[in-house]
This record gives structure tokens, C-alpha cells and sequence, in this order.
């Protein structure tokens, strides 16, 4: 990770960490380095979120990018993996996403994709990050040369068209409620699952620039537990704000996590014959319940670090077709080059009716074992995590453990923090092991 981009893009609160100067310099190093510097002009497509800041980084961001010499094509408010599929199938230099995911409305984000629809690469990060500190010089464009801004609205509606061909199944006679989170899926999903003839109930679908995740979506699903429960529905999906990633909730008001996700569809293209090397990518936060779901269902898995960034790289690399995390960041790598909560779900809804089994069925192998998670702020994360007593620790706790649970102690990517984190059999079990690591890391002295 950079100076400014991290595994998500260019992150923080705007106007405090990310303000519209950077988003001017951002738009100003693209349209230069994709269109003059080749001698051509840059097209980049734009996508933003609800966030009320969100349309003054997509005017900043026009701004730098024509001042440069580039065309900026502005879909207006869509989703995550709307821009990624564009960007790619209708041939633009890269895209530019405005949202800072799941983040309360206040923070927003900048990030880059390129014509591959894929996360752009460290390299060319890097370089926007000279230019932001002013090590590197980019020309104004001048004349005929200035860029232009382009309404292409069209571009979102050809993703929907293409989420909708996906589907193998009408929805006719299925209930399905969704939380769009007062999100970039507001509009998009409902067009969707109306088009496939679903009976659609929809709440957090009307989005005011400051209520985005507020109580509601991925990472708050109580509201759409009660949707589902009171209105008998088969079925109901949460997204965040940018909709790249998506939980769900099963017919009895269930949550059904991305690791039972990708336990269902993994099993599902296995039967089929469809899952390649037999392996499911996920990352180490994944359950240790998921695994051994996965050992009986005979499925092999690999884990990454934390981020769809890193599963994303293991696909491409490995040949793998399905991987994911937790959060419900899930990428089909035959269809996308991102997580992508709707299509997620339309993923969901298919083996549904494939197999004719209600979703409380589909996700019951996957027994999600008990789970604490605890920060510690350290002096220093590397000299804590190789302290020889505290990795001896850890060492004993795996040991007591054994294949009943596991524990997991690793460095924050961004804070000065240790995390530990113990799966065991009950709460109190893991409690207790969490415990006895942090001790052991206060009692050397290693806590600020």
C-alpha cells in the first residue's frame, strides 16, 4: 500500500483526508497519462455513490481529467462493478469509482480500475502519488485538445441489461426483499429483480446524501431479518454502499454470511462439474466452520490476506473461479473482476431454484463456530508479532485447540494494532485463549 491508495483506493473523510484538490490532481495525472503522454485522448468512465460529497469529487474529477486533454463519460449514481464491467466491455482507458463502500456518508473514496475492469495496478499508483506530492509535472491541455464531459446513463443500463441476461431462472412467484442500503443499488437492483418477475420488497431505496449505510445494508441487518420474518418472504439481500459486496438473510430471518455463500456456490458448481482445481478462494478471516464444511463437502480452499484484492490475484493466478470473503465481497471471476453484490445474489437465487431447497437449507453444512476479535495498539506491530514468548503463546493455544478451532494473531494493515482473533467451540473458550495471548504481549511490554 501507498502513501494515499490503500487495498481500496484513496480512502477518508472528505474534505479532511480526501479533498477535492486531490480528486482535481487525480482526474489531471489520467487523462495525462492514458491520452497525452500516448499521443491520443484518454476516455475514462466515472461512477459514483449517494454520498453528498460524492458529486463534488465527480466534478473535481471531470475537471482535472479534461484539463488534461481526456473525455470523462459520468454514468451518474451506480454501483462499484457497474464501472468495472464498462470500463471493460466498452473499451475506456479506466474507470474511476466515487464511494467509500460501506463507510458512514461522511468518509468517500477514489477508486481506480483499469480497461480490464480490474483494480489498477501498485505501479501506476505509485506514480499518481509523485504527482499528488508534486514530484512529477503533467501540461495543461490546450485549444481543441481540452477534454469534454460525456452523459453516458447508457452505460448503466447496459450493466443491468447484462446482470438480467445472467439469470437462468424467472423469479415469478419468488418474494424477495432487499436492503439497498440508501446506496448506489438502489435503482439498479430493483430494476433487476423486477425484470425477472421476482414479488420485490424494498427498504433503504431512498438515498438523501447523508443516510447511505446509516443502520441499514450489509453491515446492519436487522431491518431486513424483520422484513423477511414479517412479510414471509423466501429470501432477502443486503448490500453496502457501493454494492460490491452482499449478505443474506434465508426464509427464517438467518444470516447467511459470504462464507456460507461461497460454501453454497462453491458445492453448486462442484455438483455441476464447474468448479475448476476444485478449490474456492477465501481469506484468513473466513470461519473455521466454512472449512470443515468445505473438508466434508471434499472442496479444497486457499487463503489470502484480508481484501478482495488479494482473492482476486489468487484467482487470476491460480485459475480459480470462485472466491471471496466474509463481508460478502464474492467474484465470480467468469462473469466479473470484482466482488458484486447484485450479481451475487442473482447467483444465490439460481441455485435456490435450481435445487428447489429453501436458502436455510442450502447454508445449514456451514455451522459457524463462535468467534472474538481483539484490537491491541502496540509500540511496534513486528517486533510484538515475532516476540518469541508471544508467538510461543500462540503456538499453545493452536495446541490446546488442535481441529476444534483456531486462532489467528496478525499485524492492522493501516493502524498500529495487533489483532487476535480465536474460533473455538464456545464464546468463553475463546474469550479465555484471546486472553492469554494479550497477557502474554502486556506482560513484554509491548502495549502503548
Amino acid at each position: 500500500m501507498g502513501k494515499y491508495f490503500g487495498t481500496d483506493g484513496f480512502r477518508g473523510e472528505a474534505n479532511r483526508t480526501l479533498n477535492y484538490e486531490h480528486a482535481i490532481k487525480i482526474g489531471r495525472f489520467l487523462g495525462w497519462y492514458y491520452g497525452a503522454r500516448l499521443d491520443k485522448k484518454a476516455k475514462v468512465v466515472i461512477g459514483k455513490d449517494t454520498r453528498r460529497s460524492s458529486y463534488m469529487f465527480e466534478y473535481a474529477l471531470c475537471t482535472g481529467l479534461m484539463a488534461s486533454g481526456a473525455d470523462a463519460y459520468i454514468m451518474h449514481v451506480t454501483t462499484t462493478p457497474s464501472v468495472s464491467y464498462i470500463a471493460r466491455v466498452d473499451d475506456f482507458d479506466c474507470g474511476i469509482m466515487i464511494s467509500a463502500s460501506h463507510n458512514p456518508y461522511y468518509d468517500n473514496g477514489i477508486k481506480l480500475v483499469n480497461n480490464s475492469g480490474e483494480k489498477m495496478d501498485e505501479e501506476t499508483l505509485l506514480e499518481i502519488e509523485r504527482y499528488i506530492d508534486g514530484e512529477l509535472e503533467v501540461p495543461m491541455a490546450e485549444r481543441e485538445r481540452i477534454g469534454r464531459t460525456v452523459d453516458y446513463v447508457a452505460g448503466r443500463n447496459r450493466y443491468i441489461g447484462y446482470l438480467i441476461s445472467l439469470s437462468k431462472y424467472s423469479f415469478k412467484g419468488v418474494k424477495v426483499g432487499i436492503d439497498a442500503a440508501n446506496g448506489a443499488a438502489w435503482s439498479i437492483a430493483r430494476g433487476v429483480f423486477e425484470a425477472l418477475g421476482a414479488k420485490l420488497y424494498v427498504i433503504n431505496a431512498g438515498p438523501d446524501g447523508c443516510n447511505i449505510n446509516a443502520d441499514c445494508g450489509s453491515t446492519h441487518l436487522e431491518s431486513l431479518q424483520r422484513l423477511v420474518t414479517e412479510n414471509g418472504l423466501d429470501v432477502g439481500f443486503a448490500y453496502d454502499g457501493d454494492a460490491d459486496r452482499c449478505l443474506c438473510v434465508d426464509e427464517k430471518g438467518n444470516v447467511v454470511t459470504g462464507d456460507h455463500i461461497l460454501y453454497i456456490y462453491g458445492l453448486y458448481m462442484k455438483e455441476r462439474g464447474k468448479l475448476l482445481n476444485n478449490t474456492v478462494v477465501t481469506t484468513v478471516m473466513s470461519n473455521f466452520g466454512l472449512y470443515k464444511a468445505f473438508d466434508k463437502a471434499g472442496i479444497a480452499y486457499e487463503k489470502t490476506n484480508v481484501g478482495d484484492k488479494y482473492v482476486y490475484e489468487s484467482m487470476t493466478r491460480n485459475g480459480h473461479r470462485i472466491g471471496g470473503e466474509q463481508s460478502g465481497h464474492i467474484i465470480f471471476t467468469k462473469y466479473a473482476a470484482t466482488g458484486d453484490g447484485i450479481l451475487t445474489s442473482l447467483k444465490l437465487m439460481e441455485v435456490m431454484l435450481a435445487k428447489e431447497k429453501p436458502m436455510s437449507e442450502l447454508a445449514a453444512p456451514v455451522t459457524v463456530y463462535p468467534q472474538v476479535l481483539r484490537n491491541v495498539r502496540v509500540k511496534s506491530k513486528p517486533e510484538a508479532q515475532n516476540d518469541p514468548d508471544v508467538r510461543a503463546a500462540v503456538e499453545a493455544v493452536a495446541a490446546e485447540l488442535g481441529d476444534t478451532g483456531r486462532i489467528l494473531v496478525r499485524e492492522s494493515g493501516t493502524e498500529p494494532l495487533i489483532r487476535v482473533m480465536v474460533e473455538a467451540g464456545t464464546h468463553e473458550q475463546c474469550e479465555k485463549y484471546v486472553d492469554a495471548v494479550i497477557d502474554v504481549i502486556r506482560a513484554k511490554g509491548h502495549l502503548v
